[in-house]
């Protein structure tokens, strides 16, 4: 991995990018008006861009210049949040008996719509922590989060608010203490959803794919206060092989499961 500019940069944008690269322990490469495929090709690497209104990740691979490359957005996060300011329902909001104070544990970060939502519901006193196994990718949705201007200040100081982490969730659950976050949230059908959600193909290269363990579950439980929740497709066999209470939604392939302390 490396980063760079885009083409038209400045002081400022190069001084910004090359923080960044410090921070993530990658080289900084000046652009010199050289394309980006040209630069891949060179390097033979992944590179990241810094923009002047935001950061994308390019895979190296032929043809990568044409495809879309990663970068953060508050994707569906957006409508839900309007939804919730009108005084309407969120189904996870709603599963989660989620109330203003209170602190969640994301296992499953990705572009963070969840959390997003979770850290509107959640209120300037509660806390939201999110986790993200790959490093470039909580990088730049953790920057996003600093830095979307969405229009609505009660959605852009719930992005603010989130914390994020470049870890595994087994690896972070074996940090916490017993009940230190009131709310576990598990997600173990990401991939599941990256391929049928055009909005976030983008994230497919990069995300890191982990399967629900025992392991996991039993830290989960032990982690969380009040309760853990599980989101899956409807078919899926870890409602029942873990004991979750499963909530039918009918119009909805995925379901939430609920292990109540």
């Amino acid at each position: 991995m490396f980063l760079t500019t885009s083409e038209r940069t400045n002081e400022n944008l190069t001084d910004r990018a090359k923080i960044a690269a410090q921070e993530l322990g990658i080289p900084y490469v000046d652009r010199k008006k050289e394309t980006l495929v040209s630069m891949q090709e060179r390097l033979q690497d992944n590179c990241i861009v810094m923009g002047k209104t935001r950061m994308e990740l390019y895979h190296f691979k032929k043809d990568s210049m044409r495809e879309v490359p990663f970068f953060f957005h508050p994707n569906s996060a957006n409508f839900r949040v309007k939804r919730l300011i009108k005084g309407e329902s969120d189904p996870l909001i709603e599963v989660m008996e989620l109330e203003a104070g209170m602190k969640v544990l994301d296992c499953t970060l990705g572009l963070a719509s969840d959390s997003i939502v979770m850290s509107f519901a959640a209120g300037e006193d509660g806390k939201i922590t999110g986790l993200e196994g790959n490093p470039y990718v909580a990088y730049i949705v953790a920057a996003g989060l600093h830095s979307w201007g969405t229009g609505i200040p009660e959605l852009d100081a719930a992005m603010k608010r989130i914390e994020v982490i470049s870890s595994t969730h087994l690896e972070y659950l074996k940090s916490c203490e017993d009940g230190s976050f009131d709310i576990v949230y598990l997600d173990p059908m990401f991939e599941e959803s990256i391929k049928e959600s055009e909005g976030i193909n983008a994230m497919r290269d990069w995300a890191v794919y982990t399967e629900l363990s025992d392991e996991v579950v039993e830290e989960a439980k032990r982690v969380a206060a009040k309760k853990v929740v599980l989101k899956e497709h409807f078919r899926s066999p870890l409602f029942k092989k873990y004991g979750f209470r499963q909530i039918i939604r009918k119009s909805s392939k995925f379901h939430f499961g609920v292990l109540d302390k």
